[in-house]
Order: structure tokens, then sequence, then C-alpha cells
């Protein structure tokens, strides 16, 4: 799941956007237990989760971090009890 930094140089962030599924009927209150968890760790991993967002009918999740790789990004969230189904890297936006 390793996606390199951006040609940004040493120490250089890239985005992520990660995919959580199975979190069906998730409150709001929840979403933000969560989101406060992955930031109360995110500096260890040299991370920073930036938003998130739930559909609770489907049970998806999504939530954007900027951090050096997508394994950074996983650690944190396997770490707070929530590991991303996926990890896409945001190379691009408008």
């Amino acid at each position: 799941m390793e996606v390199p930094a951006s040609d940004g140089g040493a120490g250089a962030m890239s985005e992520f956007m990660d995919v959580h599924r199975g979190m069906k009927g998730i409150t709001n209150d929840q979403l933000m237990e969560a989101h406060r968890a992955d930031l109360a760790i995110e500096g260890e991993e040299g991370v920073h989760f930036k938003n998130a967002w739930a559909d609770p009918e489907t049970g998806t999740v999504y939530c954007l971090s900027e951090g050096p790789s997508a394994d950074a990004v996983q650690r944190v969230h396997e770490r707070t009890g929530h590991p991303a189904d996926e990890i896409h890297p945001v190379p691009l936006t408008v």
C-alpha cells in the first residue's frame, strides 16, 4: 500500500482519500469520535486528517488526509480501531 511522497522534496506530504466500509448506521457523534481518535495520534506518523464524511445508509466513510505515505495513514487508522478498506493517493486537486 506504500505510495511515495510527491516530488516536493524531502519531507514532502501527499494527500490521500481513504474508504471505510461496514459502518452502516454511523452517527455524527460516532464519526466525530473516530475522527478525534485519529487526530489524537496523527502526529506520531506525520499524518494530518483534514476531513471525514459518512453515508450511514451504505456504511461508507471517507477520510481526506495528508501524510508521507498510505501506510502511515493506515497505521493511524489501525491503531484507532478502524482500518481503511482502501487508500487512494490524490495527486491532483482543482
